[in-house]
């Protein structure tokens, strides 16, 4: 039975704004007309008098002053609590789970959750192919929340900020640990991403409706360059979107109150948030996710579930290693039949920013409406396999509250794993943990990187002191595992390794 102050999803909407659009919407506007559909969609014209809070997801591009003011005027509500999150694309479900302790406390009737990204106009527009009539961009005034960097500064300065070349590095890890060799690992990512390009040509909101094989994610070709081996542009999150989707939590109660229809009400049922070691050249592990495992424990505890009791999942996507990693950790064997993505994920659904988990939850609703008895599970990842939380939805109430709970002292375990940071000049053998190899908008291969352990055992990171047939041959063998002979250039400022 559903107690007074059980938290349920009552509205949900999505838009995906195609590429002709003439006068396309800004993220404002994006975000206005979704939050107007959720509304719609909870079928009660009084629900608007009872959001009393409103929290917008962190914008990639285009930000604004005051975002979340900006749409309560528009949208002609009051909220107490108006919030601008932090960077992260756990964000959605992480704003999910603190609404529904939030609702079950009686601290909230109701709580909007929206976000949007345009990037796909906003390109346009800088090639001169449109006139944007947006709202100004300004630096938002506040950020409600901890606003941590991704990467170390020592991270930073071998250019490891940026995902497509963080990312490759845990990924050459897993294919490691997996005593793959290069070329069967390839094949092994292009088949698992096979299984997210089908499931987008079903989805009216994915933006591209193309269903491609494992063949054409996996082979190489000018269309399909590397990004970063051992990624190619297939693999990787598409952020050239515009797409913009809002979820309406209120309470059973509120919803009685309300005359919301009973079959159309969604149940959180249970919600865990935890990171991994923050930097990933100081995690024991590059090819596991401690904080993964344990949020999807307590969350199906929580639900009262197993995970076999799980119909869909929908596992965050910006590269394959983020999906191979959450499968490990929560079980999910590669011969599993249950979807593991419920809208084509990242790279065939689009990658709007911090906003995409919303998008996953939204569908999830939309499938449990579908078929009551259905179980889901999202698993949202924000920065580098860092961030996560995972959430649980299912067509009836579990019986288990949304209590506040103490989880610091499992954070506090998986924090105790930190590695020293890793040497800033290194000398003598350094033995290859990790690499990534980055490539030019030709294909050509220009830069390689190395995470490896020197003699003591510490970490050093390195750049890879070889021309462009060496580096393909290293994209056809396996480097982890080799030693070269580290030391630091006092020009560059970097360690270079040779082999």
């Amino acid at each position: 039975m559903a107690g007074t102050y059980t938290p349920i999803i009552a509205g949900v909407s999505q838009f995906t704004q195609r590429k002709g659009a003439e006068k396309p919407l800004d993220p404002l506007g994006i975000m206005e007309k979704v939050c107007r559909g959720a509304l719609l969609d909870a079928g009660s014209e009084r629900i608007k008098d009872a959001v009393d809070s409103l929290q917008v997801v962190n914008l990639f591009q285009w930000p604004y002053r005051d975002a979340p003011g900006m749409l309560a005027r528009r949208l002609g509500l009051g909220p107490g609590e108006r919030r601008y999150t932090p960077i992260g694309g756990n964000t959605p479900q992480l704003l999910v789970n603190r609404a529904c302790r939030a609702l079950a406390a009686g601290k909230a009737r109701a709580v909007l959750l929206t976000g949007a990204e345009a990037i796909y106009s906003l390109r346009r527009a800088l090639k001169g192919e449109i006139a944007l009539d947006w709202p100004s961009s300004e630096s938002p005034a506040r950020i409600d929340g901890e606003e941590r960097p991704g990467a170390s500064e020592l991270e930073g300065a071998y250019d490891l900020f940026f995902p497509a070349t963080m990312y490759p590095l845990v990924e050459t890890a897993i294919r490691a640990a997996s005593g793959r060799t290069p070329e069967n690992h390839r094949l092994y990512m292009a088949g698992l991403w096979e299984r997210f390009s089908m499931v987008a040509p079903r989805n009216p909101h994915a933006w591209t409706r193309k269903a491609l094989s494992a063949r054409d994610i996996g082979t190489v070709t000018p269309e399909n360059r590397y990004i970063s081996y051992p990624y190619t542009r297939h693999m990787v999150a598409n952020i050239n979107v515009d797409q913009g989707a809002a979820v309406l939590l209120t309470t059973t109660a509120e919803a009685d109150r309300l005359g919301i229809d009973r079959h159309r009400r969604v149940f959180p049922l249970g919600g865990a948030d935890f990171h991994d070691v923050w930097h990933v050249t100081q995690r024991p592990a590059l090819d596991r996710s401690p904080a993964i495992g344990h949020a999807s424990r307590i969350a199906l505890e929580q639900a009262g579930l197993e995970m076999g009791d799980i119909d869909l999942f929908d596992l965050y996507s910006c590269f394959p290693s983020a999906v191979e990693i959450a499968m490990r950790e929560m079980g999910i064997g590669d011969a599993d039949p249950r979807p593991i993505s419920l809208t084509g994920g990242l790279a065939f659904f689009g990658g709007p920013g911090n906003n995409y988990s919303l998008h996953a939850i939204a569908q999830a609703a939309e499938e449990i409406r579908r078929d009551r008895a259905q179980k889901a599970l999202i698993n949202a990842n924000g920065w580098y396999v860092t961030k996560h939380s995972v959430g649980v939805y299912g067509g009836e109430p579990s019986g288990h509250p949304w209590g506040e709970r103490d989880d610091s002292a499992v954070q506090r375990s998986i924090d105790a794993e930190t590695l020293p940071c890793p040497t800033v000049r290194a000398q003598g053998a350094l033995r290859v943990a990790a690499y990534v190899i980055r490539h030019d908008r030709g294909g050509e291969p220009v830069l390689g990187t190395v995470l490896g352990r020197l003699p003591d055992g510490t970490r050093a990171l390195a750049h890879i002191r070889a021309d462009r047939e060496e580096l393909l041959e290293m994209e056809r063998t396996e480097l982890v595992g080799r030693e070269g002979r580290v030391g630091h250039s006092e020009d560059s400022g970097h360690n270079v390794v040779r082999f």
